[in-house]
């Protein structure tokens, strides 16, 4: 049996064997605001409920290894001590990936994910309408683990407002876990999916994917591609050339380029797209 001395090892190595093993992880796709209303949207796996009387969820948005600065969403917690928690189900797992993508603060990523801000009815963040759970909460307490490239803050919220498509409920009245399709993150690419086990997301690009907002209209709009689709044509640096003269999406098109995205050909999905 392999022993790890956490002491001994880099930061990245322990962070790779923790989130390795301890799997699999809810994801609490989290929306808050900073003071001057602001809005942000971005996920986490540091993630789980500790309580129901209170309702209590923590969830973690760790100081980055690499360079030790802070998320927006923990300098947002600070300044408005408020947050919705989305559940992420399959049918948006592309588009909260592509939320992850660590885009300047001021940045919008409802928009940049292609996501419908939903007014809360006792905060102010917004929620995800295309979550099928989700919780408007208040910030109890933020506590800071250290001061180090790697530490967590917990971020204790109250849950103050619950949200639940009825579309997913069984006839009971009780959430039925196949009809939520929930993904979870699993180690290094993978998730975890409740209705057909793992399967691999890469991370978005270290440059800034284009996002939704900056797809041709006539590509955004397809009847055809679903959000999950257009996320992974929305994770590019630079827009295909030719894809601003594309005119239509057939489906016969669409299918071939989902065939392509299937096998993270996100080139060949464009080339399809602008060829047709």
């Amino acid at each position: 049996m392999k022993t790890i001395d956490p002491k001994a090892v880099s930061t990245a190595a322990l962070h790779g064997y923790m989130l390795g093993a301890v799997t699999p992880r809810p994801i609490a796709f989290a929306s808050t605001i900073d003071a001057m209303g602001n809005v942000n949207l971005s996920p986490f796996s540091f993630f789980n409920v500790f309580s129901a009387n209170p309702p209590i969820m923590i969830f973690s948005p760790a100081r980055r290894g690499r360079d030790n600065t802070t998320k927006h969403t923990y300098e947002n917690v600070l300044q408005v001590k408020q947050v919705v928690i989305n559940i992420v189900n399959y049918d948006i797992v592309q588009q909260m990936s592509l939320s992850s993508t660590e885009y300047g603060k001021g940045v919008n990523e409802f928009e940049k994910a292609g996501l419908t801000p939903l007014a809360s009815q006792t905060i102010k963040p917004p929620r995800v309408a295309e979550s099928p759970v989700q919780f408007e909460c208040k910030v109890n307490e933020v506590v800071s683990l250290g001061t180090e490239g790697g530490a967590g803050n917990l971020v204790i919220c109250e849950v103050l407002k619950m949200h639940i498509d009825e579309a997913i409920l069984d006839t009971n009245g009780n959430i039925d876990p196949v009809k939520l399709d929930a993904v979870s993150r699993m180690g290094g690419n993978w998730y975890g999916r409740a209705k057909e086990g793992m399967f691999e997301v890469p991370k978005p690009l270290s440059t800034l994917g284009i996002g939704f907002d900056q797809l041709p209209k006539v590509v955004c709009t397809s009847k055809f591609l679903t959000g999950n689709d257009l996320a992974m044509l929305a994770n590019v640096q630079v827009l295909p050339q030719g894809a601003q003269a594309i005119v239509h999406v057939t489906q016969q098109v669409a299918q071939e380029a989902q065939k392509r995205l299937a096998l993270d050909d996100t080139q060949g999905a464009w080339e399809l797209l602008i060829k047709q």
